[in-house]
């Protein structure tokens, strides 16, 4: 295969998709929720990663299994990330590599785990150390929705449902993602960091409403305020002190300000947007404003780099419903786009169906969610065919407009460890050392 032939002139826009590899546990800890493996991955990871190459995707949100990986402090099952992210490396496909997808290890039991981040500041960096060639790196997936439906839905994981539990998840989950951003990039100074992030929108149903959207706009930027080093509004600090974070937790995150190092990755669905009651409770409201506005509000707060990091919506009865939400949410992308918003990437989610993600993961039923770009059984939906068609015609055109040009992300066949360096600047002296050194013939005494 030639590898590059199918790769993107630089700068990257990054075209992605992703394995879901979400595992959460449930039933108060009891049973563990593995989507890599009802979705097949495990058994079908070969032919996953064909499909990706198929598509013309050179960059992958992947991440190996927490849960089956991280066996305690410091102990590891690396055999099938040694697999699996070989292959990518020798496919020269760009991971995003996702290290936390809703869910610990059984041994760490939770988020209120207080040893939490610091023992996942040194899972990420005996990650990195095992495969330095990864640059890119979600650490923690949705921070805020992993908190909201682990500790305050009472849905996931400890299953609590109230503030204290939500803020105690909360500072956790994004201590453990800074830490582990400073322990990557101990190892790859170069590392860029995609925050993918559920970004909301609370609307007020009426008058008396109003109050209480307000302070759900506001909860919603907790997570990336923490972690980017954003001082919060008032009545957000008083939230936060009200129910467990102590000033010198608070401090923690305004004096770890990684900003610098950051692609703020959004993510939107139907589902994103809520109408808000009186008494503070919400429904589904659909897309009101949509992908455009919603990034406009998240740019406008903390002025980075945006990525489109995770969309879909299901397949109904005709078989275009999915088509033409991917048609318009790429139209919001060009959209931001033209109107100077640094955005450097798109994510259709995930490659392929996924399960039970109806009832957001909290029962086992086994229902398939059409959401994939292809089905169970790698076949190709519409959308599918429509994601690969508009990878072809926009990856030779986005490159030559780009407004982050110095976003430096480099593919796996580029990455030249010190030894490599150290070996070929041995054999450049060897070379100029040869030239140098006179050729004796065979007369001379």
């Amino acid at each position: 295969m030639n590898l590059d032939s199918s790769r993107p002139a630089p700068p990257y826009f990054l075209f992605a998709t992703g394995i879901e590899n979400s595992y959460p546990t449930i039933h108060n800890g009891t049973v563990r929720v593995d989507e890599m493996e009802v979705c097949g991955h495990y058994l079908h990871w070969q032919k996953d990663f064909d499909l990706v190459e198929e598509l013309g995707i050179r960059f992958l949100r992947y991440g190996p299994p927490i849960h089956k990986t991280w066996l305690g402090a410091g102990k590891y099952d690396w055999s099938f990330a040694d697999t699996t992210f070989g292959d990518l490396r020798r496919r020269d496909i760009v991971p995003i590599v996702d290290l936390c997808h809703f869910g610990v290890p059984d041994w760490i039991g939770n988020f209120q785990n207080p040893d939490f981040p610091n023992l996942f500041r040194q899972y990420a960096r005996d990650f990195a150390v095992r495969f330095p060639w990864a640059q890119l790196y979600t650490p923690v997936n949705e921070m805020f929705i992993t908190a909201t439906f682990s500790a305050a839905y009472g849905w996931w994981n400890e299953q609590l449902s109230n503030d204290t539990a939500f803020v105690n998840a909360l500072k956790h989950i994004v201590k453990a993602n800074v830490l582990a951003m400073q322990s990557i990039l101990e190892v790859r100074p170069d590392a860029l960091f995609v925050q993918s992030e559920s970004s909301e929108y609370f609307h007020a149903s009426n008058p008396e409403a109003i109050h209480p959207a307000e302070i759900l706009n506001a909860r919603r930027f907790l997570s990336l305020d923490l972690n980017y080093g954003r001082r919060v509004e008032s009545e957000m600090y008083e939230f936060l002190l009200d129910n467990g974070m102590t000033r010198e937790e608070y401090h923690f995150f305004l004096g770890n300000r990684l900003k610098q190092h950051c692609i703020m990755g959004n993510d939107y669905y139907i589902t994103n947007e809520h109408r808000v009651s009186p008494d503070g409770s919400t429904q589904a409201s659909g897309e009101v404003f949509g992908y455009d506005e919603i990034t406009r509000q998240y740019y406008s707060r903390y002025r980075l780099p945006v990525m489109h990091t995770e969309t879909n919506i299901q397949e109904g009865p005709t078989g275009d419903e999915a088509v033409y939400w991917l048609w318009k949410e790429w139209a919001n992308v060009l959209r931001l786009r033209n109107d100077g918003i640094p955005i450097v990437g798109f994510t259709w989610y995930s490659l392929t169906d996924q399960i039970d993600w109806d009832v957001a993961l909290r029962e086992k039923n086994g229902t398939v969610n059409p959401l994939g770009l292809y089905d169970l059984n790698r076949k190709i939906r519409p959308v599918g065919e429509a994601y690969k068609q508009l990878i072809s015609d926009w990856k030779e055109v986005l490159p030559t407009q780009s407004v982050c040009l110095r976003m430096h992300i480099s593919f796996p066949s580029e990455y030249r460890s010190e030894a490599d360096t150290q070996s070929r600047e041995e054999a450049s002296d060897r070379a100029r050392n040869a030239t140098l050194e006179p050729v004796s013939s065979g007369g001379d005494s």
